[in-house]
């Protein structure tokens, strides 16, 4: 670790981006960077969080969140818990409050929670005396994503400061748009957003994103593109005809690329719906940073458990 692990984070659970400051989002950044070198290494284990439990809630089906998390806590020597939902004690009528406090009475240290409902990561803080992470809540916030997001990108620019950024897709029902947009403004990045009009959020002006509708208007004039995948399980109702239809108007191809005058970095939370958000040539491409995105969840989250399950709360 550097120096980065003398400094304390202000926050005592990570629930979302929204609010969180400019020097709490540069520690996480700065110490999940230091964990990169850890991944590097032959032996890829330290002790930081030896004698620590931390508990994974997930009452969401995950395959990426959940293993980066897992992978995450077992390289920093934690005692880990896997839960889910289906075929606990859950599905047999307890409630959520109940199976928390069960949980809570092993004596964990942490909690990273995924569910279905926005606001259950800020209910988890008033009914136990755990660290919340935030895993993702309903359509509210996925604040590791975005972190992991800022991380490649800082990686890549080297600063997020006057970057110009658009999130592409369905902004209404994504999480990682809300957790992107809070924490990218508040590093001074310029985020634009751009999809179709009834997958745009009413007002969403008011967070200072400037709104497209055409992607032709928004590739000259960016330097990252996050491409969103199409949650076809999230859709209450059909919010544009087809596949083929989305991808016609704002699908990333490389022939809507080659408009832009300098290479755009493309970034992907995955899973990719090839062929429909974006095209394979582009996710494979070298200017895709999607794959670095991967290695960077693991090191940012990381750092996140470690400045978390090392922080004496103040309240």
């Amino acid at each position: 670790m550097t120096e980065t692990s003398t400094k304390k984070l202000q926050i005592n659970h990570l629930l979302g981006m929204e609010n969180v400051s400019e020097e709490d989002i540069t520690l996480m950044l700065d110490t999940g960077m230091s964990f990169r070198e850890v991944l590097e290494r032959p032996i890829k284990k330290v002790p930081t969080l030896n004698g620590k439990t931390i508990v994974n809630l997930f009452f969401e089906t995950s395959t990426r969140t959940r293993i980066a998390f897992e992978l995450a806590e077992r390289r920093l020597s934690a005692d880990v818990v896997n839960f889910a939902a289906s075929g606990s004690s859950v599905s047999k009528g307890e409630t959520f409050k109940d199976t928390v406090q069960n949980i809570e009475a092993m004596k964990i240290d942490m909690i990273v929670v995924r569910h279905s409902s926005s606001g259950v990561p800020k209910f988890l803080t008033e009914i136990s005396n755990a660290t919340i992470i935030n895993a993702g809540d309903g359509a509210h916030e996925h604040p590791t994503q975005a972190l992991l997001d800022m991380m490649t990108l800082r990686e890549k620019f080297g600063t997020l400061k006057n970057l110009r950024v658009c999130i592409i897709g369905d902004i209404s029902h994504s999480r990682v748009a809300l957790s992107n947009i809070y924490g990218l403004k508040t590093m001074g990045a310029i985020v634009s957003i751009c999809g179709p009009k009834t997958m745009i959020p009413k007002h969403i002006e008011k967070l200072g994103v400037k709104v497209f509708h055409h992607i032709e208007d928004v590739i000259p004039n960016v330097d990252a593109l996050n491409v969103l995948r199409i949650q076809r399980e999230r859709l209450s109702a059909n919010l544009f005809p087809s596949n083929e239809e989305y991808n016609k108007y704002f699908g990333i191809t490389k022939k809507r690329l080659e408009k832009s005058t300098k290479p755009i970095t493309i970034l992907h939370p995955g899973p990719i719906n090839r062929d429909v958000e974006i095209s394979s040539d582009v996710a494979d491409s070298e200017h895709s940073l999607i794959l670095h995105q991967v290695l960077n969840g693991v090191a940012v989250r990381m750092g996140i458990l470690f400045l978390l399950g090392t922080k004496t709360k103040t309240n």
